[in-house]
């Protein structure tokens, strides 16, 4: 398999300003606190990606993001394991995005990683362990 396209956040912006679409995966309770303003945004959690990405179109490019770019890459490698040719990864995810000044709504209070299930921990350790890939 090839390698995902990864894209800095300021490449992601200029991207949404086209209209390209950005697919948010992180989970309802990170982006009630604050999400991406753009005007072609779709949301669906890692959680439940498996279940809905025939939600995403698959005939034109689209961003996928997240805290950091951990679960937006793995979401990334799912979609181009489904004929999804035009998905690419945006790095670093919305928390660089916060620091470039990009458009959002709400706070990031948050502006550590996580690992992919977003427990804030770079690695599963304790309690959190079973809860994480």
């Amino acid at each position: 398999m090839k390698n995902a396209v990864e894209i800095c956040p300021t490449t992601a912006f200029g991207l949404t300003e086209q209209g390209v679409l950005l697919v948010d995966v992180r989970e309802p309770e990170e982006f009630a606190e604050a999400s991406f303003d753009v005007r072609n945004l779709m949301l669906i959690p890692f959680s439940q990606f498996e279940e809905r990405y025939r939600e995403i179109p698959s005939d034109q490019k689209v961003i996928i993001a997240c805290n950091i770019g951990e679960r937006s890459l793995m979401a990334t490698y799912f979609l181009m394991n489904h004929g999804y040719e035009q998905a690419v990864n945006m790095q670093y995810g919305i928390v660089r995005w916060a620091e470039k000044g990009f458009p959002m709504k709400g706070e990031l209070k948050r502006k550590t990683g996580g690992c992919c299930c977003g427990s804030g921990s770079a690695k599963p350790s304790g309690n959190n362990a079973s809860n994480c890939c």
